[in-house]
């Protein structure tokens, strides 16, 4: 009977983790698209919110002035 109730108590607590990890990335991203929706069309989503996995080094943000050899 004890290892019933910890197999059911660990499947609730995974399953609660898993419900509270949704809703948090429902609202961070619900808070991302009113962000950009409030910006306007001027400013691009790639530039306010930009994919840290996807960076490359010589990407450069903002005004890039040309080199003079």
């Amino acid at each position: 009977m004890k290892t019933t109730k910890k197999i059911i108590y660990s499947a609730a607590t995974i399953a609660f983790t898993g419900l509270l990890v949704y809703a948090i990335r429902k609202k961070n991203t619900k808070k991302r698209v009113a962000q950009v929706a409030n910006e306007g069309y001027e400013t691009a989503a790639d530039i306010l919110h930009p994919e840290k996995s996807k960076r490359f080094k010589k990407l450069h943000y903002g005004p890039v002035l040309p080199h003079h050899y």
